[in-house]
């Protein structure tokens, strides 16, 4: 089976990469309009959800992945899947769920600019490894050759170059960032995920046929991510508000830049891209039901940070 899935051939040609590539940029660029110096100099006033939060997302749940795909043991290239979509910073969609959910927006918001930020070294150093810890996923990342530096180059280029722009706008022209920021990400938000829906519908055949492959693992993963956002937050004594918002942030991957990352460097490898294009589904869902959820119910009054 394992053959058969990474010979699967994704129709995705270099002009779809580039494309997306601008996409991911523009929604980077979108969101950082709404981010200033301030939001860093909030991880110095209160550095305890801050830290929370990259330190779920960085650190615990790559870790907890690792062990999920020990004791699971999936497809060797499903397992790299997973690791490449833990690797990954917060989802550019996460801001808007925590907001749904009535959750800490002032958090999110700085969790993505210092994530994005962290990102830029800590995706391709997780990546590796914990890939490279577990033996049937370090045998593919060492017929791919996959050079680190490159991979920051490509996630500096993506993440990092959007956010420090975005931010210039917001410090020299705040009135413009304002204006431009709501439907600028709302444009370029639905305008990524409608080249993903694209891409998923020209290879609509190849999903169907493998989906029930990688359903379970996106499902069971992204309930572990979380739950794993949730414990953590809650074990350390934050407030509803930020564990509602750490929650999201650790749940919802940025697997758009995690697809781009495997197309570019492991060449659309069948189980890896299918794992992680259908958590960019799931993830969707599982973002709107908790968010639904949580915003019919109300945060009780709390001395909690």
């Amino acid at each position: 089976m394992e053959q058969i899935i990474d010979s699967v051939h994704i129709n995705f040609d270099e002009k779809s990469l580039w494309t997306l590539n601008s996409a991911l940029a523009l929604v980077m660029f979108g969101i950082a309009l709404e981010i200033s110096w301030n939001d860093f100099k909030r991880l110095l006033r209160t550095p305890k959800p801050v830290l929370t939060g990259v330190f779920c997302q960085f650190l615990v749940l790559p870790a907890l992945t690792f062990t999920l795909v020990w004791l699971i043991e999936p497809l060797p290239s499903m397992a790299l899947g997973m690791f490449m979509v833990a690797a990954c910073p917060g989802g550019n969609v996460s801001n808007f769920f925590t907001h749904l959910s009535k959750g800490n927006s002032a958090l999110s918001v700085t969790l993505t600019a210092i994530a994005t930020l962290v990102a830029i070294f800590m995706t391709p150093f997780n990546l590796n490894l914990w890939g490279g810890l577990y033996g049937p996923t370090a045998s593919i990342l060492k017929e791919v050759s996959i050079a680190p530096l490159e991979m920051v180059k490509l996630v500096s280029l993506l993440l990092g170059v959007p956010l420090v722009m975005g931010m210039l706008v917001n410090h020299y022209q705040p009135h413009i960032a304002k204006k431009l920021a709501k439907g600028f990400k709302l444009g370029s938000l639905l305008f990524f995920v409608i080249l993903v829906f694209l891409a998923l519908y020209k290879n609509k055949a190849i999903f169907m046929e493998y989906v029930l492959y990688v359903f379970w693992l996106v499902v069971l993963h992204n309930l572990v991510a979380l739950l794993t956002g949730f414990s953590f937050a809650k074990a350390v004594g934050l407030s509803q508000e930020n564990i509602r918002c750490i929650t999201i942030e650790t749940g919802i991957q940025n697997s758009g830049l995690g697809l781009l990352l495997i197309f570019t460097f492991f060449d659309g490898l069948g189980g890896m891209a299918l794992l992680t294009a259908f958590w960019g589904i799931w993830h969707l869902i599982s973002g709107l039901v908790l968010g639904g959820i949580w915003g019919v119910r109300p945060i009780e009054k709390e001395e909690l940070v």
